[in-house]
């Protein structure tokens, strides 16, 4: 079961690093076209709100399954 864990955070974590890159890319290049991306308050629209929303998601997942890793190791 250990094992499955373990290999469950290393995808999520690889999903999450992915999905965070992402993001910081989408937000960068709106700034070469002379928009205002500073805002923390911007709307978000279609993908980026896909975006914003999986990453929440594997975050949470990958808190859920290192909790569930300290749990298992006891």
């Amino acid at each position: 079961m250990a094992t499955f864990i373990d290999i469950g955070l290393i995808i999520t974590s690889i999903a999450l690093i992915a999905s965070v890159i992402l993001q910081s890319k989408g937000a960068g290049l709106g700034g070469l076209t002379g928009a205002d991306t500073g805002s923390v308050f911007t709307a978000r629209r279609g993908v980026e709100r896909v975006l914003f929303r999986v990453t929440i998601a594997l975050s949470v997942l990958f808190f859920v399954l290192a909790i569930t890793a300290i749990f298992l190791g006891r």
